[in-house]
């Protein structure tokens, strides 16, 4: 995993905003480790702070043009821009001092301010950044706008832009996103709007600080007053966004975005359900297991017996501290240096079998599965196992942490995704299938 980050020296930008056409001055500092993204009002009493996170999200339905965070009246908008160049740089803490309610718009993009944090220096930290990797697809969509999150091994984001425009054809761009990439391909793409609209949407209140030369305005034949940076910048723009709108989670997501024709309100919705989704996977994504919330329910080794046919040498789950029926499930399994295998697998040197990894995470998902009294008496069999990954040994002393997920529960059959985890990091994962059977 790599460091968390922030910058090493204080810098400062000054501008109007593209929709209020307010002027603020902006002032970056360097931040302690695991402090985050914080907006700090310095022109109010009190210099009020405004985490930049989905919590602190305003109503989405004044996201269609931007994205606005804030709390107690207090508000901070137009942030995406600048969301994306801290992503693009993956600096995690830093503290955003800024004394009016809008972000300079600058010239439209996220270059000006990525440039300027460059020129700051990023600084290594001492503890490693938070890494949320999608469990489960999402999919959400409106108004002929959808988007999908889908969990992959890198961070990717797949754009189709149709406007039905006569100069803005259809495009498709799919980015594989680091660093450099952010750089090169998407930092300087800047914000855009129809000829036809301009006028309706500074009624509506936005675009007052929007010109020529920082907004791209798109008449019948072309831009007008301007010239393209890449020919399909417009696509580039929009990927821009909806790479400001992910780090508002609170930190890197590795997940494939699909996108058809998204904006801030729907890109802001699938934040917030990859942040839901995060904090029920929480349990076990950085330490092991933490705390969880009033309401979830604690069966000990009888109660699972009570569920789970399993018996000793074979019951391979000793207490179950989360469970969410026909949902979600967490077990734990204590390994001891008494464990019947360990006097056979590796005596000189014991490691539990991968195999019995994997059937204890099968014997958490079916507590899961056969808790619920519909199911209760039944048997759950192998059909398939799949996508099985080992990744660390596990041996006497660990306390392995098993994390079950659902995916489509029928009356004769389950499918679940499956991890274990031994302090916060994975070892083993799997997907699967088993048919439910009378006993």
């Amino acid at each position: 995993m790599d460091k968390q980050k922030t910058i090493k020296k204080e810098v400062s930008i000054s501008g109007i905003g593209l929709h209020t056409g307010n002027k603020a001055n902006v002032t970056f500092k360097p931040a302690d480790i695991d402090s985050g993204i914080n907006f700090i009002r310095t022109d109010l009493a009190g210099k009020p702070v405004i985490e930049a996170s989905t919590e602190s999200l305003l109503s989405l339905e004044g996201s269609l043009r931007r994205t606005s965070i804030g709390c107690g009246g207090i508000e901070i908008c137009t942030i995406e821009h600048l969301m994306a160049a801290l992503s693009g740089l993956e600096i995690d803490n830093i503290n955003i001092e800024i004394d009016g309610n809008e972000v300079p718009g600058l010239d439209g993009s996220s270059s000006g301010i990525f440039e300027l944090l460059s020129t700051a220096g990023i600084q290594e930290q001492d503890k490693q950044r938070q890494l949320f990797i999608l469990k489960e697809p999402i999919y959400i969509e409106e108004n002929g706008s959808s988007l999908m999150a889908l969990p992959s091994d890198e961070f990717k984001i797949s754009y189709t832009l149709d406007h039905r425009h006569p100069f803005l054809r259809a495009e498709f761009l799919e980015l594989s996103l680091s660093r450099d990439v952010f750089k090169t391909e998407l930092a300087c793409a800047r914000t855009f709007c129809f000829e036809e609209e301009a006028a309706g949407l500074r009624q509506q209140g936005f675009g007052r600080g929007a010109n020529y030369e920082n907004t791209l305005v798109i008449g019948k034949t072309g831009v007008i007053k301007n010239k393209l940076r890449f020919q399909d910048e417009f696509i580039r723009h929009k990927m821009l966004d909806l790479v400001g709108d992910m780090y508002l989670v609170g930190c890197p997501v590795q997940a494939h975005i699909v996108a058809l024709k998204s904006g801030h309100s729907l890109n802001l919705k699938l934040a917030k359900k990859i942040r839901q989704q995060m904090e029920r996977h929480s349990s076990v994504a950085d330490t092991g297991v933490k705390n969880h919330s009033v309401g979830d329910t604690v069966l000990d080794i009888n109660e699972i017996m009570k569920i789970l046919p399993h018996r000793e040498p074979f019951l391979f789950v000793d207490k179950i501290i989360c469970l969410e029926q026909g949902r979600h499930a967490i077990g734990i399994k204590n390994v001891t240096i008494n464990d019947y295998f360990f006097k056979g697998h590796f005596p000189g040197k014991p490691v539990m079998p991968g195999v019995l990894i994997i059937e204890a995470m099968a014997q958490v998902a079916g507590v899961m599965m056969l808790a619920c009294e519909a199911n209760r008496g039944k048997l759950a069999f192998f059909l398939t196992i799949d996508s099985v990954k080992f990744r660390k040994t596990v041996v006497p002393g660990d306390q392995l942490v098993l994390d079950v997920t659902a995916g489509k529960i029928k009356l004769k059959t389950g499918q679940v995704s499956g991890k274990a985890y031994v302090d916060g990091k994975i070892v083993a994962e799997a997907d699967l299938m088993f048919a439910l059977v009378e006993g």
